[in-house]
């Protein structure tokens, strides 16, 4: 037995990397250099951990070695500085798996504050991406930004000013984001064509819109399913629209708690919700010409519960809106259905506020050609999806 126990020991020693290690970088002069050659160096296993201070920085940043770890003493203590960048990239760009970034602040980019492409196990923890001037159309698009991977966590981090989403997973599966705050953002939270994905206990306020569920034709993953939003503080989402012109997120409505176009399988139970101009929850399906016979524009298979709605409504930001809210007395309802493809595709709403059918049920119909219905109150609902879990390994980074 003792033999078979040196034996397995020899066998850990071989996949756990040998000479893991920490390379330690400061701030100061010449950090551009020195902190791209510690992240080109790394190997699996280490460590590349920033100093205290203010990394100022002339250029964005990769890492493309598996198993390694980018650690700050916070993210108000090492900070990122790209306020004189000169490209026009990602701040720190990651294309490899099984990495952590963790506790540094990422400022002023001149595009996305931190995006990981096809890294799968890829964690961001205890992060803070800024755009310092606040809302302006000229900020990075995306603050957070992970694509076409598997297993995503976002854990405790704040995203401030992004010129599209804050917090954003595209074209991905098996996400959970969590315990963060996107503010002053055009969308806060944003999950699209993503497969499987928890969304809880975060705070949006002050965006365009809250949380957005998307999902959008001629992209290599499509048909977007299986997303839960819960436990989240949505609320005050009254900021205007500083999306450039042509971007999905410009046609945004200002006042915009949460939106879901053209999903399926979403649940949106035991939120607060409130103080959104336009409403607190909309299901819509896409309405914009495409040319992708494989995508289906139409949302279904919405499910809302047990959310606590305060005010809503009271300055409708979308075509015929204004004249819908006048209509029924000043107010648009706290939850409204665009109607997309006719009574089979209602959401199933048990949310004891007032919940109205737009009745365009033609994708392509006008908004302003609207004929609203109340919508029915459900007293039961579909067997719920399941909870997300992630690798133990994920789960562990963060603990």
């Amino acid at each position: 037995m003792r033999n078979i126990g040196i034996v397995g020991a020899a066998l850990c020693a071989l996949v756990q990397p040998a000479f893991a290690k920490t390379i330690a970088v400061a701030a100061g002069e010449g950090a551009q250099g020195r902190l791209q050659e510690a992240l080109i160096t790394a190997e699996p296993g280490d460590i590349v951990e920033l100093g205290t201070g203010r990394f100022i920085l002339s250029d964005g940043l990769s890492l493309d070695v598996n198993n390694v770890t980018v650690k700050g003493m916070g993210y108000d203590a090492s900070i990122l500085d790209f306020s004189g960048q000169q490209g026009a990239g990602e701040g720190l760009l990651v294309t490899s798996d099984d990495v952590v970034l963790r506790d540094f602040g990422v400022e002023n980019s001149k595009g996305d504050g931190i995006k990981s492409k096809g890294a799968d196990r890829i964690v961001y923890y205890q992060l803070r991406v800024a755009w310092t001037g606040g809302p302006k159309e000229t900020n990075g698009a995306y603050g957070i930004y992970p694509v076409e991977s598997t297993d995503v966590l976002i854990d405790s981090v704040v995203v401030r000013g992004a010129s599209d989403a804050g917090i954003y997973v595209g074209q991905s599966r098996n996400i959970i984001v969590r315990g963060s705050i996107a503010t002053e953002n055009v969308a806060g939270i944003e999950i699209e064509n993503s497969f499987d994905a928890d969304v809880h206990d975060n705070i949006a306020t002050h965006n365009t819109g809250g949380i957005l569920v998307f999902d959008l034709p001629n992209l290599p993953q499509m048909g977007g399913h299986n997303v839960r939003i819960f436990d989240n503080i949505i609320v005050d989402n009254m900021t205007p629209n500083f999306a450039p012109k042509g971007n999905i997120v410009a046609n945004v409505p200002t006042g915009t708690g949460v939106m879901v176009m053209a999903n399926r399988n979403v649940e949106i139970f035991d939120n607060v919700l409130g103080d959104n101009g336009t409403t607190n929850i909309m299901v819509v399906g896409y309405r914009f010409p495409h040319n992708d016979a494989k995508y289906d524009p139409l949302p279904r298979d919405v499910v809302i519960w047990d959310n606590q709605h305060g005010r809503a409504g009271w300055d409708p930001k979308f075509r015929g809106g204004a004249e819908i809210a006048a209509a029924m007395g000043g107010n648009f309802p706290a939850i409204f259905w665009d109607g997309a493809g006719g009574p089979a595709k209602a959401p199933v709403i048990s949310d004891t506020v007032a919940a109205l059918s737009l009745g365009l049920t033609d994708i392509l119909a006008d908004p302003a050609s609207a004929t609203p219905v109340p919508l029915a109150v459900s007293t039961t609902r579909p067997a719920a999806l399941p909870a997300i879990k992630l690798p133990d390994s994920m789960e562990a980074a963060v603990r």
